[in-house]
């Protein structure tokens, strides 16, 4: 377990919020945007960068709620000028909680940036606000685009575009194409995207056993198109044991028999919680309840709630990961579920647990944003408010 991890593990149990930014540290949430000094913006904004995590997330949280007529122009400034390249990057982030329609103008700026992690953040925030303008652009910077990390977000941002010839010709032909780990990330962003277009190239991935089986699995069940049933059910006769989970996940997502086969997922994963050295199974399991609970079954999230939170490595790694993934893409329904739930606080240094090792640090900026705009809105002493304090506090935002 990581230091973080364990770190979030003794707040929840203790209910200690460090709220550690200058102004109120170790208590309430403010009720709105505050104003600093120009110096104290600077010095945060130049802190952004800082390898203490406690100092990072105490200058991060200080921008964050400085009032926008303040803290965007000065994020704007160290987009453009900031000396250190991961400042840059981190100003880009926070930039985008803002909803400041000079963003945009930023994040085409940052498209052609030498910066691997700028153009990670462009490519992410043009999946999230779609543009056609610079659709020819994305399409050229696919054929040269090769950096592991920032190649996945660049194929969302085609993705959501999918009603476009060009687009489909060009992600099918990616299906097919190149290392695994890019072939993984197209077949995600296609099924997460309901792409139809895709149907008959993944349908013969799901055909092959092998690592991407059960990406390919999981996106037909996405993509919604019933067809996928005669090829799901020979694989529940045909495929190997670790990927089963992936084609019951499937299946209930069409639709189909879904109470029988989320209650396959739950006892595979209290199984393998308890039997230890069926890591492939442990991880399927929880992908696929984790896929269930971010298309609106709440019930597979209570599930992963129920087993993760008194639950230890090996099993705690690939729950939190879900419940982290489910709560970037399905924020209502995670939402929803911590503010009626009983075990709060450990349900959320869990799903910060998966947050720790989900790299989609824009996605989480939005889910920040809410969160604090949420607070903001909502009445004194509500349960809504309360639950916001308490995301705010154990998730370091």
């Amino acid at each position: 377990m990581s230091g973080r991890a364990l770190a979030r593990q003794l707040r929840a149990a203790f209910g200690v919020f460090c709220l550690l930014s200058a102004g109120f540290a170790f208590g309430q949430e403010p009720s709105g945007p505050q104003a600093v000094s120009p110096a104290q913006l600077t010095a945060a904004i130049n802190k952004l960068g800082d390898l203490d995590y406690d100092t990072r997330t105490a200058a991060s949280r200080t921008v964050r709620r400085t009032s926008p007529a303040q803290a965007v122009p000065a994020l704007l400034a160290a987009v453009s000028e900031h000396a250190d390249g991961y400042v840059r990057y981190r100003a880009l982030v926070l930039l985008t909680g803002f909803n400041d329609p000079r963003t945009r103008d930023a994040m085409r700026e940052s498209l052609t940036s030498p910066n691997d992690r700028l153009r990670t953040v462009a490519y992410s925030f043009f999946e999230h606000n779609p543009d056609k303008a610079i659709l020819p652009e994305l399409l050229g910077a696919l054929a040269k685009e090769q950096a592991e990390f920032v190649r996945p977000a660049l194929v969302r941002a085609l993705a959501a575009h999918g009603s476009d010839p060009r687009v489909q010709k060009t992600l099918v032909a990616e299906v097919g194409r190149g290392e695994d780990f890019f072939r993984s990330a197209v077949i995600e962003a296609l099924g997460d995207y309901h792409a139809t277009y895709a149907y008959d190239a993944i349908t013969a991935v799901a055909k092959l056993d092998g690592p991407l089986q059960d990406d390919a699995a999981i996106a037909l069940g996405k993509i919604g198109d019933k067809r996928a049933l005669e090829t799901l059910s020979a694989l529940q006769s045909s495929a190997p044991r670790q990927r089963q989970p992936s084609v019951a996940a499937s299946i209930c997502l069409l639709d189909v028999n879904c109470a029988s086969h989320e209650g396959y997922l739950v006892e595979t994963l209290k199984f393998t919680d308890q039997n230890p050295g069926y890591q492939e199974l442990l991880r399927g399991a929880a992908t696929g309840l984790g896929a269930l609970a971010i298309n609106g079954r709440e019930s597979a999230a209570q599930a992963l709630l129920t087993v993760g939170i008194p639950s230890r490595d090996p099993t705690r790694a690939p729950v939190a990961l879900a419940l982290g993934a489910t709560a970037l893409r399905n924020t209502t329904l995670t939402l929803r579920i911590l503010e009626t739930g009983s075990d709060r606080a450990k349900a959320i240094a869990l799903i910060g647990e998966g947050f720790d090792m989900l790299e989609e640090d824009l996605d989480k900026e939005r889910f920040f944003a809410l969160v604090r705009r949420t607070y903001w809105g909502s009445k004194e002493g509500s349960p809504t408010r309360d639950l916001m304090q308490t995301l705010i506090g154990n998730l370091d935002f």
